[in-house]
């Protein structure tokens, strides 16, 4: 296993044990004394360890948000065909002309949420019913883990991203040398190679023989995989790539080939 791997697998089991903690806070939020009575038993009536073990779970409403992007991240990148069941169950759907605890999910438990009839005397949904939302998300993070660890996940990418950090450490020592031309060069190619890649990944076509990155960047915005300002801040950065081809032309700012630099390594890391 590669030392990049090797992080994103310790990141992904730290993301699954906060997970593992916001389930249990959830428990203890929709189900106090049945959870209590479960945590009494686990430390045998030791008030001490009950008491450390309930003030240290998490508030859910205040930390699920952080959670969902991190967990949203690692779906995209290992187990893209499965992101729009994971955000099925965070968000409910447009059309909803009743909330039922079928169609209940984790944003109306955010809101605090509780449908009842009856005068309120009948619950019919409350935030109990965002358990089993939660509960698939959860297990998605670990299957994510699961896949990691497995020979299913394409080791091409994982040898891809550990050549680009290579060579994105190489542009940073030929800038620290005052090469400035040459490190924004190397800057340039890698965008080209990973956007390439992300096109080929996202299953769209590429028409052109040798594509610039302003090509790519059209492709991918007209895919929907980039939004408008991802747009721009990349175009920004091939701006800047252009003034180091063009041997005629000005001397690139040290400053411009830091945050082209930079700029590289984020899209190298939220682009995918």
């Amino acid at each position: 296993m590669s030392e990049r791997t090797k992080k994103f697998s310790d990141q992904l089991s730290k993301l699954i044990k906060q997970g593992e903690a916001l389930h249990m806070a959830m428990n203890y939020n929709c189900h106090r004394e049945t959870f209590v009575e479960a945590v009494r038993k686990k430390f045998d009536d030791d008030n001490d360890q009950i008491e450390k073990y309930l003030s240290g779970l998490p508030d859910f409403r205040d930390t699920y948000q952080k959670w969902y992007s991190e967990a949203q991240a690692v779906i995209k990148q290992v187990l893209p065909d499965r992101l729009a069941d994971f955000r099925n169950y965070y968000e409910y759907p447009r059309v909803r002309k009743e909330t039922t605890f079928q169609n209940y999910m984790i944003k109306d438990y955010l809101q605090g949420l509780q449908i009842t009839r009856g005068g309120g005397y009948e619950v019919i949904a409350d935030g109990s019913a965002a358990i089993p939302e939660f509960i698939q998300q959860l297990n998605m993070v670990k299957a994510a883990r699961d896949t990691l660890d497995s020979t299913l996940l394409d080791l091409s990418e994982v040898l891809q991203a550990d050549l680009f950090d290579t060579e994105i450490d190489s542009a940073e020592a030929l800038a620290k040398a005052g090469h400035l031309r040459a490190a924004g060069a190397i800057c340039g190619v890698v965008l080209e190679k990973h956007l390439s890649h992300v096109c080929s990944k996202h299953n769209l076509t590429i028409k052109k023989k040798n594509p610039g990155i302003s090509d790519l960047l059209q492709i991918l915005r007209a895919g929907n995989v980039i939004t408008l300002a991802q747009e721009r801040f990349i175009q920004s950065l091939a701006d800047t790539r252009n003034v180091c081809s063009h041997a005629k032309g000005r001397e690139p700012k040290k400053e411009e080939i830091e945050e082209l630099i930079e700029g590289t390594g984020k899209v190298l890391k939220t682009i995918f």
